[in-house]
């Protein structure tokens, strides 16, 4: 898992602690100190942590103007034991939300498994979005399986393209475009 890096061709465009408005603002990070860990298997240290011991994201960009952020995921999503999506919600959602945004691309690549409580982080989650909306992009079959067993896929815009998308080939506000297109087909 070391060798898994965030994705960081979007840097020239965005860099979440050089953004004063980011939960990690101020951050410094290093290229060779391996101090993170997602059970007994060090991570990237480009990766932030959130405070979960099994899953860590990072902030890939963020429009303030066209109100949408785009989150890269690592590890497991544990709601079981860690209670992840509540931490994910007030110590990373909430901050932007209070800057406007109301748009989430969430990439699932790297998310192994989802273990799951109940839902009410993510209804208020989806309720607070108002008129934006949460996209899942390329989570695993298996993880997607876990969230429609609990019904969490009324609240996220997931499965189909979204499944299947080649979204490092593009530039952030293009790869926005293109999602939120799908987005609005789907919710019309």
């Amino acid at each position: 898992m070391h060798a898994i890096e965030p994705f960081y061709l979007w840097r020239d465009f965005y860099i979440a602690s050089e953004d004063v408005a980011s939960p990690f603002y101020g951050r410094d990070y290093s290229e060779f100190t391996f101090t993170d860990q997602i059970y007994n298997f060090y991570i990237h240290p480009q990766w932030d942590s959130i405070g979960s011991p099994t899953m860590f994201i990072k902030m890939l960009y963020v429009d303030y103007d066209e109100a949408f952020a785009v989150i890269e995921m690592i590890g497991e999503w544990n709601d079981a034991i860690e209670n992840d999506i509540m931490t994910l919600k007030r110590d990373i959602i909430e901050p932007i939300m209070e800057h406007g945004i109301n748009k989430f691309i969430l990439i699932g690549e790297n998310i192994l498994n989802f273990h799951y409580s109940d839902d009410c982080y993510y209804e208020e989650w989806f309720d607070e979005v108002e008129d934006g909306w949460i996209a899942l992009v390329n989570f695993h079959e298996h993880v997607i399986k876990e969230f429609e067993k609990i019904h969490l896929d009324s609240y996220f815009v997931m499965g189909g393209e979204l499944e299947e998308e080649d979204w490092r080939t593009m530039q952030p506000f293009d790869f926005y475009v293109k999602i939120s297109d799908y987005v609005q087909k789907r919710l019309s």
